[in-house]
């Protein structure tokens, strides 16, 4: 294998990555001889996908971090540049939703609660990471974003502006990291079999799963140095 198209030996932080979508990012990373960190809430789910992570082999540590506070992920990033080195490999996974109800409905509450964990959270992971990044002359930041990104979303807005949101953000910092061999890119997933979203009237077994997202972030971080492709767009084969 070339060490070109290889994870093996990095260290790659997820954040969400305690469930769904997120861990099965973590599981994939790690099988691929990524050092993992976790980033989660939850003390338990964390410590579960740790233990499948070292079980099969792999190394991985779990932080609980609030993604809503800077200081918090400051002190999560510091955690793991001390256990596992610093970032390569930055996966921003970490989501909440809002769905089934219109604009007019929701609360200022609701929106501070999906922007603080779907784009603040974000921002903060990027400063706490990136710079290490930077400093090492290389790195990939994947950012999860969806197709509610490039569709109207009515009853879901506040979560639509949230991606949006975040595919702008990336796309500008993409262009602020390339002279530093930093590569940021977007995953635009449709709707995945996951507990995140109600899925009545679909059929499952069409359906994205959340291993589908994670072969779709291993192609990006093992694309070829000269390469750089700055989002995917992933849809079911056929609708579900």
């Amino acid at each position: 294998m070339n060490p070109n198209d290889s994870v093996l030996g990095m260290t790659a932080v997820v954040t969400g990555g305690s469930r769904g979508i997120g861990a099965e990012i973590a599981r994939e990373i790690g099988r691929h001889g990524a050092k993992v960190a976790i980033l989660g809430r939850d003390q338990g789910a964390v410590n579960e996908v740790c233990a499948e992570i070292t079980g099969g082999g792999g190394q991985c540590e779990g932080v609980i971090c609030d993604l809503a506070s800077f200081e918090d992920v400051q002190r999560a990033a510091k955690e793991i540049e001390g256990r596992l080195g610093a970032a390569d490999v930055l996966v921003n996974c970490a989501g909440v939703g809002l769905m089934g109800k219109k604009l007019l409905d929701c609360t200022g509450e609701e929106w501070e609660r999906v922007m603080n964990t779907n784009l603040r959270g974000v921002f903060y992971a990027v400063k706490a990471f990136a710079p290490g990044m930077v400093e090492k002359g290389g790195g990939h930041i994947v950012n999860i974003s969806s197709i509610a990104s490039k569709n109207p979303l009515p009853g879901g807005a506040i979560y639509a502006a949230s991606k949006w949101g975040l595919n702008g953000l990336s796309y500008s910092l993409a262009e602020e990291l390339r002279e530093n061999n930093v590569r940021v890119s977007l995953v635009c997933p449709g709707s995945v079999n996951t507990e995140f979203s109600e899925h009545a009237g679909r059929d499952l077994s069409r359906m994205l799963i959340p291993a589908d997202v994670a072969h779709a972030v291993m192609m990006l971080l093992t694309q070829r140095p000269q390469s750089f492709v700055s989002e995917l767009i992933l849809r079911p084969t056929q609708k579900p």
